[in-house]
């Protein structure tokens, strides 16, 4: 701690000199640029089993460029300050995001407003900030060369940051937009509402986001000096002894800063300090009678869920003992005995969902909530109050049975931290400087992960809180449509309140019975007690190794000699000509895909807990099975896997649950426009390809369990599968691998892995689409650049491009011209065939797609021009970050393995792309960047698609509330939800694009294009 009040803590990372840290391991990212996941579930963990929709709303769109993927091998560093949006100015709602915004805009002694971002991605680096409701967190990462320069940039920012009165109206309207792409958001519209039940002046009622009505229209009403008012609250807050520090580099780097004090070790101490903001003294802020009621709720999305919340005192000095984790680990349990498994049983449920998620609204000064969600199907929705009953009998038991000191539990968690989950130094400084804030310097590394003492009277007293009297009932559903006046002020979200059932409450007021079918869980046999590593059986290889070849399949093979833990990764891509042959069989193998996650869901879960990780993923043309963890067990998680498989069958109760789940996860899709962008963009370029509306459709006419049994008989008897097992496994261990009991014979014919494509004409071409999103403002414009069939060097030089346009396109469209939040351009590999992109997430509430399309004209002209007189030295500065980026080391075992898969999933095989791409990128001119920009504009094949939202600028009608009336004779029924089974084509209207040709009809407008060859990039 200085003499200031700042506290730092500088971390050294000697790895990889002689072999990286022992670490593992970042979630799977998908390779695949164009996949199709979605159908596997929906957004926030809401639709069920084999869900890939969470890691889907994490990557990005298109997985094509490498670089995005490889800074882990940068130093970092992330600041933390004790302020947040619990200290907004009651007249100035959403003060502390907006600060956080502001600060980024220049200092005074780099003044430029973009400066830090165009410095972070001429040097490999990337930068964020998020506010919360108590700590406001800004952390950045830079290759190590240049760290000691871009720390002295950041620290500008909370030294001396310019915050100029001409960028506040810019950047409000980015605050604006962040909250407008919020809105649709059904996890934030709940967070609201349920903040709004706190007792009056309680910070959590606090509307956190701001927009420009309460930063911008309404100061000006009130005459509030907005400017003033920011640079009064940074005076206030951010000073060093609200601060903590963490810094990572490479060992001798960090003793460096260490003795060489960055600016920001000193020149905090010129703020004043004032004594810390303290909320602790607002306990019991839900001890309301409006809080223990049922709030049925009408969501954007079509889905059936209940959430059971209960307000507790603050939990975070009990953090070594960590009783609601221990809860939720029980609660959350999905083996036999469980909640869950009751009620798959019944059909009533896909997920279930218990615990704190330890971010600022759930956990906090003022109190902790404890929530149990659970994804409900049509039946379970109908039997609601028995779902609720199940969930108290369960609570109950664990109340009569007292806490049990599980040895699993324990067990494997500390274990996961034995084996250290290697994270990027960003992801890793922005987590500790948090954990300096909440924990004493012993545990600041692991304070938020460890449960370092068992006390069961700690773990009793919060079990005794969570009672039926004290708990509060959210139930979301399309159903609530027209029974819900209420209107939530800053979402919009229609919800109506009522008392509980007089019968449920007079039940659970009583000494009501236990529910004999729920129980603990049994020990877990499948944590690992081996964690040896193996002796190799043959000689070491750089990269992969195909050791089975034979026409049902080939097997590829890694032994891990670099990372040296006992771990391993298995995957497989069973290929069939089956899925691709129409929309219907695509619904049925979705279908299929969830069916076998539920047969699996009960007896894999055990695996999953002792860090067996699965993952079941419908692909585009095959079922990809996906397997991480301990290699001790892993092998019977495989076996078990295969099992189901091979004696696949379907309960008719489960089919008509799976698909009428189905109807609202395609629903759910394509009501966000962004994603209706992706599809209507790939249903122009990629011939053959069935879009999710057609899906639908399918889904929507109906289908039967026969249908899917002949279906998966069909799948089962002729596939092609691919595998590739990677880590602490031997030659030998390969023999168990064989997935003989399915049977399977060989494909009569070779079923490609990707989808050719359609050559577009040397002309603009515009598909526009209103969003099916009914009443949603946000629109999204994305303007496609296609090359065509090119080589590795050429998509190394389209990445070098790309990696050139980001900050000023950033700085263009976003920061001058504030067309939206999102604003980015995209390296696009669309089934082999090269383009690149640029992308605006707009409102049409502030401007008309075809305007942004103008705009994104002119950000292109002048990037031309800019490229055009590029300076030697900039271009080669550009050039060496993407080679660092590309050089960097792997972080861990699952980045070598999702390269590795990607070559073998797309059939490539080019394992040494880095290095061909590293190579290629040495020998590019300036001249040669300039004329491939310049070839793409001036014999451009360009796709733009809009979809348009909502709004005056579109000439739409102003947003009405009638979603929020009820349903009366006199007052008809007016749903908020629209029709998705067909696309509406709009007309161009701006005389500006009166040049460019209307796509109305895709099918005729594809029909009559050329098509290029299936093409893979391998040299």
């Amino acid at each position: 701690e200085l003499s200031n009040g700042l506290r730092a803590l500088l971390i050294s990372d000697f790895s990889g000199a002689d072999g990286k840290a022992e670490g593992e391991d970042g979630e799977d990212k998908g390779a695949s640029e164009e996949r199709e996941e979605e159908q596997q579930g929906e957004e926030e963990g809401d639709s069920g089993e084999g869900s890939e929709e969470d890691e889907e709303e994490d990557e990005e769109e298109e997985q094509d460029s490498d670089f995005d993927e490889l800074d882990e091998d940068n130093a970092a560093a992330a600041l933390c300050i004790s302020v947040g949006s619990f200290s907004d100015p009651d007249d100035l709602p959403g003060l502390a995001h907006f600060l956080e915004h502001m600060v980024f805009m220049g200092s005074e002694k780099y003044p430029a407003e973009n400066g830090f971002d165009a410095f972070l991605k001429k040097h490999g680096g990337s930068d964020n900030a998020s506010t919360d409701c108590e700590r406001t967190i800004f952390q950045f990462d830079v290759q190590r060369k240049y760290f000691r320069e871009a720390l002295d940039r950041w620290a500008q920012f909370f030294i001396c940051p310019l915050m100029i009165e001409d960028a506040i109206d810019r950047e409000v309207e980015a605050v604006d937009s962040e909250y407008q792409l919020a809105r649709p958001s059904d996890s934030h519209r709940k967070e609201m509402l349920f903040g709004s039940l706190a007792k009056p002046g309680h910070p959590m009622g606090k509307f956190c986001w701001g927009n420009a009505q309460t930063l911008k229209h309404e100061p000006r009403e009130k005459q509030i000096n907005t400017y003033q008012r920011l640079r009064h609250f940074w005076r206030r807050y951010y000073s060093a002894h609200y601060m903590t520090l963490a810094v990572q580099s490479k060992g001798t780097r960090t003793e460096t800063i260490a003795t060489r004090p960055p600016s920001l070790y000193k020149a905090a101490s010129q703020l004043p300090g004032e004594p810390r903001v303290d909320f602790s003294d607002l306990q019991q802020p839900f001890d309301t009678p409006a809080f223990n009621k049922l709030y049925r709720v009408v969501p954007v999305r079509k889905v059936h869920a209940l959430t059971i919340s209960w307000a507790v005192p603050p939990q975070g000095k009990h953090y070594r003992v960590k009783p609601l984790h221990y809860i939720s680990w029980l609660i959350g349990h999905e083996g036999t005995g469980s909640i869950l498994s009751l009620l798959r049983k019944k059909c009533w449920a896909l997920a279930l969902f218990g615990g704190n998620s330890e971010t600022g609204f759930d956990q906090n000064t003022t109190y902790s909530i404890f929530s149990i969600s659970i994804t409900l199907t049509d039946q379970g929705y109908q039997n609601f109050y028995e779902v609720v009953h199940f969930v108290f009998q369960y609570l109950k038991m664990l109340q009569t049975l007292g806490p049990q000191q599980r040895s699993d539990l324990y067990t494997y968690i500390h274990i996961y931290i034995y084996i250290y989950v290697y994270t990027d130094p960003i992801e890793f400084v922005e987590n500790i400087c948090e954990n300096m804030q909440l924990f004493p310097k012993d545990d600041f590394l692991t304070g938020d992960q460890l449960m370092f003492e068992y006390d069961p009277q700690v773990i009793s007293a919060a079990l005794s809180l969570l009672t039926p009297d004290r708990a509060n009932l959210l139930l979301l559903s399309p159903e609530n449509e027209g029974h819900c006046p209420l209107r939530e002020k800053w979402f919009g979200t229609c919800y109506s309140m009522e008392d509980i059932s007089d019968e449920w409450a007079q039940r659970w007021t009583g000494d009501f019975e236990l529910n004999p079918e729920l129980h603990l869980p049994a020990e877990n046999k499948f944590i690992a007690t081996d964690f040896a590593l193996k002796t190799a059986d043959c000689p070491d290889s750089e990269f992969p190794v195909r050791v089975v070849n034979t026409d049902r399949g080939c097997l590829w093979y890694k032994k891990d000699n670099k990372f040296k833990i006992p771990k391993a990764y298995i995957r497989f891509n069973l290929i069939s000509p089956m899925i691709q042959k129409s929309p219907e069989n695509l619904v049925l193998f979705d279908i299929f895909v969830n069916i076998l996650a539920h047969n699996l869901a009960e007896p894999a879960y055990e695996a999953d807990v002792a860090q067996l990780e699965y993952k079941l993923v419908a692909g585009e043309h095959g079922l990809v099975i996906r397997l991480k963890g301990f290699n001790h067990k892993l092998p019977l998680l495989l076996k078990l896997i295969v099992d189901h498989l091979a004696e696949f069958s379907a309960d008719p109760g489960v089919f008509t649950m799976f698909s009428e789940q189905l109807k609202k996860t395609y629903f759910n899709i394509l009501i966000k426009p962004e994603r209706l962008g992706k599809d209507v963009r790939l249903l122009i370029l990629e011939h053959c390809r069935w879009s999710v509306i057609q899906k639908y459709q399918a889904v929507m006419k109906g289908l039967t369990v026969d249908d899917l049994l002949t279906f998966v008989s069909g799948l089962k008897a002729e596939l092609y599968t691919e595998g590739l097992v990677q880590g602490n496994f031997t030659r030998m261990f390969l023999k168990c691998v064989a997935l003989i009991k399915l049977q399977f014979q060989p494909l009569s014919a070779e079923v490609p892995v990707l989808f050719r494509v359609v050559e577009l004409p040397q002309k603009q071409h515009l598909c526009k689409v209103k969003s099916l999103n009914k009443g949603d403002a946000n629109s999204e414009v994305t303007v496609y650049y296609q090359s065509g069939l090119k080589n590795l060097r050429e998509h190394a030089l389209m990445e070098l491009m790309v990696m050139h346009m980001e900050e000023p396109c950033f700085d263009f469209l976003r920061t001058k011209e504030t067309l939206g939040y999102q604003v980015y351009p995209t390296c696009r590999n669309t089934s082999g065939v090269l383009g690149f992109s640029v992308t605006v997430e707009t409102q049409a509430t502030k401007f008309s797609t075809e305007f942004v399309e103008a705009k994104i004209e002119e950000f292109l002209v002048s990037f031309g021009e800019r490229l055009s007189s590029l300076s030697e030295e900039s271009f080669r500065t550009q050039v060496t970050a993407l080679i660092k980026l590309k050089e960097c080391e792997d972080a861990h075992l699952g980045e070598e393995v999702d390269r590795n898969w990607f070559e073998v999933v797309t059939q490539q095989y080019v394992f040494k792309r880095l290095n061909k791409e590293i190579e290629a990128l040495k020998l590019f001119t300036q001249e040669e960047l300039v004329s491939w920009f310049l070839e793409h504009r001036n014999n451009s094949r360009k796709l733009s698609v809009h979809v348009v939202g909502y709004g005056v600028e579109e000439n739409d009608p102003t947003e009405q509330s009638a979603a929020c009336s009820t349903d009366s004779p006199d007052n008809p029924p007016s749903s908020a939800y629209g029709e998705v089974s067909e696309l509406t084509f709009l007309p161009i209207s701006s005389p500006l694009l009166q040049d460019v040709k209307l796509i109305s009809d895709i099918r005729a407008f594809t029909s009559s294009l050329p098509l290029h060859p299936y093409h893979k990039i391998l040299s």
